[in-house]
């Protein structure tokens, strides 16, 4: 067996991702055609990785590029990797841009940028495919040790062995209900849950996984004990998982207590929040430059058409279910506020005029929701907020809606560019709004704001 140490081989990890990186510096050297070595930006050229490459790793680290992958899928790995290449290459970048005066080919950076990540996504792929073929063969692999044979220990155990690409091996469980053998395919109970230093002594187990229900949680400060003593290592799952959302929970701290939150948001850190208000002041401020010619056209249009005011206002729940006043371009006749607030618009709604129509199905009437955004109502994306009639309503008739009210409404989701806007399933908008926030990044944010402006804009659904 060969003998997983972390360490050695994130070691070993890196300094392939040296030689990847340096590859992928040389290529993009010779794939740049402004690439002169006989000019004078040729030290430049010379030393540039030398800083580059050791950049882009401490970015690689801090991005968990080098934590322990064993228990993921490859899909999770690469996106991790692109995530920390990107902000990595945005660094490089910035100070090529800053600093003007190195003569130094933009087009090389960007030659390396493409070529570096390719270049590294392969060099994994390939790790793990080495990897793969060699636990086939009964290397790399680690053995666990299970307490608990009741039901969470057996799904644990049916999952490590669905990946067996993963390297773990179950020599088996230990419960204090023998008759738990043999109840169930699978490996065996090998004895009572005392027996746990004599099998550490004994056998070559590099894991303990607790799998014990909640009325035996007096045992787990023992069972931790037993493991540190032994130096090995020890996790615990806890009987409450399958009250657990989809998305990874958190541990916080409270004055030196841990507190387990049950959904993890990444909106909840300051800095992840300051990014993305960051964002929508810069894109809202830009968005109203911009349309500010098709929001005249679109005034002198109402005003045209339709006696009554430019602006409709409605109240709307946002963040933390608090109301707010979102603004839209007027495209209905005058109404009561009781009626547009309680009333689904339909596809032949006798209160829309004609330009009305034009608006909405264009979504042109949204425009205004930028000011929204630019006080600090709104997002430019995040979950479309719903009127409090409507709120009450869905609140009681579709599991976790008013999960979508932790993070700040917007003016397009991951929900609508999907499809689901208009006369469409709430539940697989809500499905959508929960992904979006649990697994928010600015990247993300980025990418619906262009499939908004591709896909999004014109709906069949938009009444």
């Amino acid at each position: 067996m060969i003998k997983k140490h972390q360490r050695f081989f994130n070691l070993i990890q890196t300094s392939f991702d040296v030689l990847i990186l340096m590859l992928a510096y040389v290529a993009a050297m010779i794939v740049d055609r402004h690439a002169n070595f006989l000019d004078e930006s040729i030290g430049v050229r010379t030393i540039a990785p030398l800083w580059m490459v050791p950049l882009l790793l401490v970015v690689y680290y801090f991005m968990d590029a080098y934590t322990p992958m064993r228990s993921r899928q490859f899909r999770a790995e690469a996106q991790i990797l692109v995530r920390a290449h990107l902000m990595g290459m945005v660094i490089i970048l910035s100070v090529l841009y800053l600093f003007e005066k190195l003569h130094y080919s933009r087009e090389a950076a960007i030659y390396f940028a493409g070529l570096g990540l390719l270049f590294l996504l392969a060099e994994r792929y390939s790790v793990r495919w080495t990897l793969r073929y060699l636990r086939g063969k009964g290397y790399n692999q680690k053995h666990l040790l299970i307490i608990g044979a009741g039901g969470l220990g057996r799904e644990f155990a049916r999952r490590v062995l669905a990946h067996p690409s993963f390297g773990y091996n179950v020599i088996g469980f230990l419960d204090d209900d023998m008759q738990q053998d043999g109840s169930v395919p699978g490996p065996r109970v090998l004895g009572r849950c005392d027996l746990l230093p004599e099998i550490l002594k004994d056998e070559a187990v590099d894991e303990v996984v607790v799998a014990l229900q909640l009325g035996d949680y007096a045992r787990h400060g023992i069972l931790v004990d037993v493991c540190e003593k032994a130096g090995v290592r020890i996790r615990i799952i806890p009987d409450y998982c399958h009250f657990l959302p989809s998305g990874t929970p958190q541990v916080d701290e409270f004055d030196g207590i841990p507190l387990f939150s049950m959904r993890k948001l990444p909106l909840d850190d300051p800095l992840r929040r300051l990014l993305k208000r960051a964002f929508d002041i810069a894109v809202s401020a830009a968005a109203l430059v911009i349309t500010s010619p098709v929001m005249l056209a679109i005034a002198i249009g109402i005003k045209l058409t339709s006696p009554g005011p430019l602006l409709f206002r409605q109240q709307r729940v946002g963040l933390n279910n608090r109301p707010f006043d979102m603004l839209k371009f007027r495209s209905m006749r005058v109404d009561s506020d009781h009626t547009a607030s309680t009333t689904w618009t339909t596809v032949n709604d006798p209160r829309k005029t004609r330009f009305g129509s034009f608006l909405r199905k264009t979504s042109l009437d949204e425009l205004p929701q930028f000011f929204n955004v630019l006080i600090g109502d709104m997002s430019a994306i995040g979950p479309r907020p719903e009127r409090p009639f409507f709120v009450d309503q869905f609140k009681e008739e579709i599991p976790l809606y008013m999960v979508k009210h932790q993070v700040k409404p917007g003016i397009t989701g991951w929900a609508q560019v999907n499809g689901w806007r208009g006369d469409t399933s709430i539940l697989k908008r809500i499905e959508c709004d929960i992904y979006y926030i649990e697994n928010w990044e600015l990247l993300f944010d980025i990418k619906i704001m262009f499939l908004t402006v591709f896909k999004g804009m014109v709906n069949r659904n938009a009444y």
